[in-house]
């Protein structure tokens, strides 16, 4: 090879060194770019240089490692942004029910003090529409997270749905790419890539690479999203067991759709907020319902023991909302009824159960900890947890249904009284007689929650349970971020564009362009000496 087609191999390589640098300057904020080097290499035959490739700087097992972290940090953040509104409704002390309750007792006290004073009857109807108002207020926030997150359900499938078909889509343009020219364009990889990395900041999956080439997706449980050009998609769905619950669905390749189990939803922020719908969300509104229940049917039942002024037995002081039931689709038999248990109130749990009919027998399981649960048949009536059930027609085998005691309690507490001359605060037709109001005044020190919780103590247990998890999910967050930005450290070490580096890289190819530039100048020099020579 001659000198001038050495030093145009030279300029040839130098230039394509400049537009790589000058391209990773260019993308320095893109976000997913990698960074891309020349790799150059010696001419085959008589000397000069080639360019073998331009090189994208990806580490394959740095970028798993980092989508994994990524996963977990979002669905802890995720998780972490709803319990902190939970948090906060519980713990402030001006807004919580904890002063409230307090107030209602104060007036009941004041009452036992004067039972005739039409001010201190008044005096219990209004601290009590106010206790009332504030369960119905607390029952009406939190519902509307669980409606907030039936939304960002839909909206978290609908993003995963499109980025797996453009994942499918680039995994084609890939493909024919590396048919015509034998590589694939970097910056298709970068696309691809980047978008596998939002993928997993809204779900855990796992990813498989297929001849070190395409990319197949599948859920944990091995259900695939991509596979090659083809993609699946998700859907949400109402529940089978609760019409009032967002759920997600799998379509297969034949157009079924499927009911994922909610435990297969993991990381992410589709994973984070159905963790926090199961595990924070469902249960914190269990408990305010189970607190409602709780003092609104033993006060109920104590107050029917009195007699108000006007001599007559007390009546229900509050009314509260009946337990919900739900068929699952194809049951032979429904719910006829179902009502709260006062004899049994103490087995009321903060829970919701799931009932089965199979060989013959029924089978109760709680939903919170999949514990089986004790449970009577007799008279028709199912009696477990506090509640009374009766069916349409005998259960047949393979029927379920879900019952929630509690999980919207709250919503209905109302007080059913509005004549202060219906308070009923004696034991006899007596304008001085305050035995029933002692005795209703008693029953907030008294194991009324569950069997062994005072109102006041089970809503202090709930404050601190959400606190509890707040802090732990703060904790964790802030220990999975910190891993997540050791390696986004890592990863951009590597894949990242240096300015400093790249600037220097300018200098350094420049110099090499124009050395080049000099080695032509110089052979054709030598050329024109040359042919003088002969002249």
């Amino acid at each position: 090879m001659s000198m001038f087609s050495v030093g145009l191999s030279g300029l040839s390589a130098a230039q394509n060194a400049l537009n790589t640098t000058s391209n990773n300057i260019s993308n320095v904020f893109t976000p997913g770019y990698n960074r891309e080097l020349t790799q150059l290499g010696e001419g085959r035959t008589g000397g000069g240089v080639r360019v073998d490739s331009i090189e994208r700087q990806f580490n394959t097992y740095v970028a798993n490692q980092l989508n994994s972290a990524k996963t977990q940090s979002s669905a802890l953040d995720t998780y972490n942004n709803q319990i902190s509104q939970i948090d906060n409704l519980l713990a402030d002390r001006a807004a919580g029910l904890s002063p409230l309750m307090q107030n209602f007792f104060s007036s009941l006290e004041d009452l036992a003090s004067a039972p005739s004073d039409p001010a201190a009857r008044q005096g219990v109807l209004g601290t009590a529409n106010t206790l009332s108002a504030q369960f119905r207020s607390f029952d009406g926030y939190l519902q509307d997270m669980q409606s907030n997150i039936n939304n960002q359900i839909k909206d978290e499938v609908t993003q995963i749905n499109n980025t797996v078909e453009q994942i499918a889509g680039l995994n084609k343009e890939i493909a024919l790419a590396r048919a015509r020219s034998g590589e694939a364009p970097n910056g298709l990889l970068n696309q691809r890539d980047h978008l596998v990395s939002e993928l997993n900041e809204r779900m855990d999956l796992r990813l498989n690479v297929q001849d070190g080439k395409t990319y197949n997706i599948s859920l944990p449980n091995g259900q695939p999203l991509v596979t090659g050009t083809n993609s699946f998609k998700l859907e949400t769905m109402q529940a089978d067991y609760d019409p009032q619950r967002t759920v997600v669905g799998y379509r297969d390749g034949g157009g079924n759709l499927t009911q994922l189990n909610e435990s297969t939803i993991k990381g992410g922020a589709l994973g984070g907020l159905m963790s926090f719908r199961s595990e924070t969300l469902d249960k914190t509104q269990n408990q305010i319902g189970q607190l409602a229940v709780s003092l609104s049917v033993a006060f109920n039942e104590q107050h029917k023991k009195g007699i108000d002024l006007n001599g007559d037995n007390g009546e229900d002081f509050f009314n509260v909302r009946a337990p919900q039931a739900y068929s699952y689709a194809g049951n032979s038999a429904d719910v006829a009824s179902i009502e709260f248990d006062a004899d049994n109130l103490g087995q009321l749990r903060a829970t919701d159960y799931i009932v089965s009919y199979r060989d013959d027998t029924f089978t109760v399981t709680r939903n919170d900890n999949g514990a089986s649960v004790d449970f009577e048949w007799s008279n028709d009536t199912l009696s477990f947890g506090g509640v009374d059930i009766a069916f349409t027609n005998m259960p047949a085998n393979g029927d379920k249904f879900e019952i929630q005691p509690v999980r919207r309690a709250g919503n209905g507490m109302e007080v059913n009284i509005s004549d202060v001359d219906q308070i009923a605060a004696g034991e006899e037709a007596s304008s001085g007689d305050n035995r029933n109001a002692l005795a209703l005044q008693n029953l907030q020190s008294e194991n009324i929650v569950g069997g062994n919780a005072s109102v006041s103590g089970a809503y202090a247990s709930i404050v601190s349970d959400v606190g509890n998890r707040a802090n732990i999910t703060q904790v964790n967050l802030d220990a999975r971020q910190g891993l997540t930005d050791q390696l986004r450290a890592v990863q951009q070490s590597e894949s990242g564009v240096n300015l400093d580096e790249e600037a220097a890289n300018l200098l350094r190819y420049q110099q090499y362009y124009m050395a080049n530039a000099r080695v032509i100048d110089t052979a054709g020099s030598i050329m024109d000496t040359i042919l003088n020579l002969r002249n």
